[in-house]
């Protein structure tokens, strides 16, 4: 077969720029250190490598997520790690104003520093983050939760929890609205709560009381009215609201004496007086900071006599129980928080796991073998050297050199 001059060089042109084209994509390979330069170099690899590069994002994007929480999180731990000890504080007032030995006067002081920490509550609960946002005001951000009233304050938040996509699988609440770190706390002993009538006149001085048959709780409302006949005798009628289909009669009171009925136990102790009325109700969420408005109007209250000492003593116990269980409401809070802390630990560490498997297998994807790929670097060196060498002599052949 004939050959032209044209044909030949154009196929020892052709061959001579594949074998540059190649060498150039293993110099570019070595340089880069990656094996798939392009996606025509390697389809199903290029594409798993995608995968593996939108995995490791969104992995990044929750290890962000997770960065962001635990912030938020701490942040309202901190809060709340302060509004326990404010709690306890108030709890103090109350253990002082009700020294027996104070006067009026002197109990003001304590009327003093409750206010102080009224203010001090009020102003934990409308903190803001570093964002500027309201951190217990739920889901509206910009609204302040809290502003002061006459009975007390008001909520403005909603009951809402912010959350955010800590992994795969798993959104995280990132903040407590409000109304359920400040309003939680039961009244009572949780299950029902004990009060003194406000208009009684004698000295009985009533206890939180107790379940004893938790079945036997009706979530009704009773009232302890006392009755004292001509002979000087003391008794006591339970009433129950609505009315039950068997009244109950009066029975003979005794100070201190357990007073039983509807599952629940409780005394009082004490003289009261003809007509002095007790209420018995199931508990309900208090807001903290009607607890130590009425708080504040009890301490500022006169207190003389045996009438005002036992309206005050009633009123402190009543206060004292009430800011136990919102400082038990306010641990429950923490608790949680401190679990979700603790899981973001582990969702850490399982996403640092994730991360290393994930760039371990994009590696493999897209990076070259050094050895290799200096072993065909040097190899295509000499083939495009030695192509080179016989291009040259082939283009030199002519009949004219074989004649002498």
């Amino acid at each position: 077969m004939r050959i032209s001059t044209n044909t030949m060089y154009e196929l020892g042109s052709r061959q001579i720029s594949d074998l540059q084209t190649a060498l150039f994509r293993t110099q570019q390979q070595v340089s880069s250190g990656m094996r798939i330069l392009t996606p025509a170099d390697d389809p199903v690899a290029a594409a798993a490598a995608l995968g593996m590069d939108q995995a490791l994002a969104i992995n990044d994007q929750f290890a962000l997520n997770r960065s962001n929480a635990k912030s938020a999180l701490s942040e309202e731990e901190s809060i709340l790690q302060s509004v326990n000890s404010l709690l306890q504080s108030v709890k103090d007032v109350v253990v002082g104003a009700g020294n027996g030995a104070l006067d009026d006067e002197q109990r003001k002081m304590y009327a003093t520093q409750l206010r102080n920490n009224f203010d001090e509550l009020m102003s934990l609960a409308n903190s803001r983050d570093s964002s500027g946002n309201y951190i217990f005001a739920g889901y509206q951000t910009t609204v302040q939760p809290y502003t002061q009233s006459a009975t007390g304050a008001n909520y403005g938040g909603d009951q809402g929890q912010r959350m955010l996509q800590v992994g795969a699988a798993r959104q995280m609440a990132v903040g407590d609205a409000g109304s359920t770190v400040f309003e939680a706390g039961m009244s009572g002993n949780g299950r029902f709560v004990t009060a003194a009538g406000a208009g009684n006149t004698g000295t009985g001085l009533i206890s939180t009381g107790s379940v004893t048959d938790q079945t036997q709780l009706t979530g009704h409302d009773y009232a302890v009215t006392f009755s004292i006949d001509a002979a000087g005798v003391t008794t006591y009628l339970v009433t129950e609201t609505p009315p039950p289909a068997t009244p109950a009669t009066p029975q003979p009171y005794v100070s201190g004496q357990a007073i039983s009925f509807g599952g629940m136990q409780f005394d009082i102790k004490g003289a009261p007086a003809n007509g002095d009325t007790f209420s018995v109700k199931p508990s309900q969420k208090q807001n903290v900071f009607t607890v130590i408005t009425d708080l504040l109007a009890t301490i500022s209250t006169s207190a003389v006599g045996a009438q005002g000492q036992t309206k005050l003593a009633n009123g402190l116990a009543a206060a004292n129980n009430s800011i136990a269980n919102t400082l038990v409401n306010v641990s429950a809070v923490r608790t949680t928080i401190g679990s979700r802390l603790k899981e973001i630990d582990n969702l850490d560490t399982a996403g640092s796991d994730l991360k290393v498997k994930y760039t371990e297998t994009l590696k493999q994807l897209q990076e070259v073998d050094p050895i290799e790929a200096y072993s065909s670097f040097t190899q295509q060196q000499y083939t495009l050297e030695a192509a080179r060498q016989s291009f040259i002599k082939i283009s030199g052949l002519s009949l004219f050199n074989m004649l002498t």
